[in-house]
């Protein structure tokens, strides 16, 4: 494909993620949206309206009256009571009136306004502020503490400008924090709001990686909390263990919600625990559903696993209107609504894990047997200081023991007298061993050739 050569082409990066960037903006920021309408002509025309976000999750939405050019990604300072703020332009365009609708203004006067771009000045007052949150929140806490307040003070939040500290606390009961509000005043010199959270609010703005392996959706894309029961968890048939059914805010797992509808309209076409199915075998009775797949498994048992039979949940409703009217089927797996669960099949179910051990320690005693020889081990060496293969020894031993004849053929050896004179035996004889002698009487070793040995050159050296 031909291009002309006098286009310009801007190569947009920023995201790996295969997205548009001027969509996606800074990832850094919890709760982000992708902006699919970004790269629509005339998007930003539509309305003056810009999302702005703050520490953690806290959004706000402010009106551009003085017509900036605001991207997304862009630092601004922004309307507040008192002074002004430091935020970081998340959203523009149409989706920008969507995002308004689930935040639940009251008025339009809510809506404050964008001042202008960050400049320098409002950099260094903003990291300023930044700086002494952790240390607030450290005193803060001790503070609560003295007052004897049964409340903890999660997170504080300085304004852009440092006039206004946000103190955002949870409790499990009503706190009177008049006397705290005073004493906050006094040791840090700036306006205080109390922001009470809950705890899955907190697990937000702390941010972390669920069970499943993603990023919590309380800091990715969750809002507004629905409770969540136990009820949602017998519905999807998962058993009601408090450490798996728990989240990282120790409360139950918001995503307990997303499948229980589809979980009860699949419930709705499955038979009854009570119905007992009757066969010319016996009597059949529920043991165990698998709710989306529509598949029942009945066990002649009531209590017990036994001769489990999986059949559709139609063919159990069949059989059951068949018994209404007094027949009975020969077995419950033959009709036209019957189907076989197809499992997949797999290739170590009767293996052994231990099944490379076994070799591993033949050969390692194997090995030791070999290399035993005089009481010692010897690393593979033979007697005479040759290397022989492993191969090899095994042939030679093999042939030995074939020629070496049974107890029972060998004849008998006659008895001769032990002799009282000592008998010579091989250096190699592991049951003798040749008595060393002191250092002092040992013979000099006999040279071959004109090489000194170590002794001659000791007694030239005392010379």
């Amino acid at each position: 494909m031909d291009y002309n050569k006098d286009l310009d082409f801007k190569i947009c990066n920023g995201t790996d993620r295969g997205l548009c960037a001027c969509s996606v903006g800074r990832q850094n920021m919890q709760q982000n949206t992708y902006d699919w309408l970004a790269d629509v002509p005339g998007n930003k025309m539509t309305t003056d309206l810009v999302e702005v976000q703050f520490k953690n999750t806290r959004k706000g939405y402010y009106h551009n009256v003085n017509n900036l050019d605001l991207n997304k990604g862009d630092i601004v300072a922004v309307e507040a009571n008192p002074g002004h703020d430091i935020g970081v332009v998340t959203l523009t365009g149409r989706l920008v009136l969507l995002q308004v609708k689930k935040a639940n203004f009251k008025s339009a006067d809510d809506i404050r306004r964008v001042y202008r771009k960050a400049k320098e000045v409002d950099m260094t007052k903003y990291k300023e502020a930044k700086a002494r949150e952790h240390e607030t929140m450290i005193r803060s806490r001790k503070i609560a503490a003295d007052l004897g307040l049964k409340m903890k003070i999660g997170d504080v939040e300085y304004q852009g400008d440092g006039n206004k500290a946000i103190f955002y606390y949870i409790a499990d009961e009503r706190v009177d924090f008049r006397q705290l509000i005073k004493v906050l005043a006094e040791n840090f010199h700036v306006r205080i709001e109390m922001k009470q959270i809950g705890a899955r609010q907190e697990a937000g703005r702390i941010g972390g990686t669920g069970p499943c392996g993603r990023e919590l959706c309380c800091a990715t894309w969750m809002k507004n909390f629905s409770s969540v029961s136990t009820g949602a968890a017998r519905y999807q048939d998962i058993s009601l263990n408090p450490q798996k059914l728990a989240g990282m805010c120790a409360k139950l797992k918001c995503c307990l919600n997303y499948e229980v509808d589809d979980y009860m309209e699949a419930g709705k076409k499955l038979p009854s625990k009570d119905m007992i199915l009757e066969t010319q075998d016996g009597e059949y009775h529920l043991f165990k559903t698998d709710i989306l797949a529509g598949l029942c498994t009945y066990s002649t048992d009531k209590n017990i696993a036994a001769n489990l039979e999986t059949i559709t949940a139609e063919r159990a409703i069949e059989v059951y209107e068949m018994n209404k009217k007094g027949e009975k089927p020969a077995t419950l797996s033959t009709g036209e609504g019957a189907t076989m669960q197809n499992k997949p099949i797999d290739l170590l179910a009767d293996a052994d894990l231990n099944r490379f051990d076994k070799e591993n320690r033949k050969k390692k005693g194997g090995k030791g047997k070999q290399n035993k020889q005089g009481g010692k081990k010897q690393d593979g060496k033979n007697a005479r200081g040759g290397n022989k293969p492993k191969q090899q020894k095994e042939k030679t031993s093999n042939a030995a023991r074939q020629d070496k004849p049974s107890n029972a053929n060998k004849p008998e050896k006659s008895k001769k007298p032990q002799q009282n004179g000592n008998k010579e035996q091989h250096p190699n004889n592991g049951n003798h061993r040749k008595e060393r002698q002191p250092k002092g009487n040992r013979p000099p070793r006999q040279n071959n050739g004109d090489k000194p040995t170590q002794q001659q050159h000791n007694n030239e050296n005392k010379q």
